[in-house]
């Protein structure tokens, strides 16, 4: 299957989209302590998209049921938001998109709660090295499959494995 590229146009609306995320992320960052629940967390990402003047991107997408995907420990993916308040030491990851100007935007960030043990710490730090070495392979020429090796190449050498296929 061809690739199909984007217009600068279209790219500049990617580009807005992925703007205001990145703003809705770090609001819902800004509240992640202990004591809050990720319902609480949910309902605060939905208040900024909509002052956003964007559409949550999950809620209602095949009868998901929030904002966000709230992951805690060891909930690998898509986790349901819930009345179950965070506790010192959790990790919390969030995956979050939007429509705006009919382009979706995607992110997903992981935060401690409160403080964390050294492994958390270590574990948040090396997702996010990969991220950036998955990045440099996100350019013409280079494949989605070139992207998934950087990572976890990377993730390998530093001592991490399993989460194939």
């Amino acid at each position: 299957m061809a690739i199909k590229l984007k217009s600068p146009w279209e790219i500049e609306r990617m580009r807005e989209a992925g703007a205001l995320l990145t703003e809705v992320v770090e609001e819902v960052g800004r509240h992640v302590e202990p004591g809050i629940t990720t319902k609480e967390l949910d309902r605060i990402a939905y208040e900024a998209i909509k002052k956003r003047k964007a559409k949550p991107a999950f809620l209602g997408l095949y009868g998901f049921p929030a904002t966000l995907c709230t992951s805690v420990n060891e909930v690998v993916v898509h986790g349901i938001p819930s009345e179950e308040p965070l506790k010192e030491g959790d990790i919390l990851s969030v995956d979050v998109g939007l429509i705006y100007g009919g382009f979706a935007a995607d992110m997903a960030r992981t935060f401690p709660v409160g403080r964390v043990s050294p492994e958390a710490e270590r574990l948040i730090r090396d997702t996010e090295a990969a991220f950036f070495e998955g990045l440099k392979y996100l350019r013409p020429g280079f494949r989605i499959g070139d992207v998934a090796h950087a990572v976890q190449t990377f993730l390998e050498s530093r001592g991490y494995g399993g989460g194939r296929g």
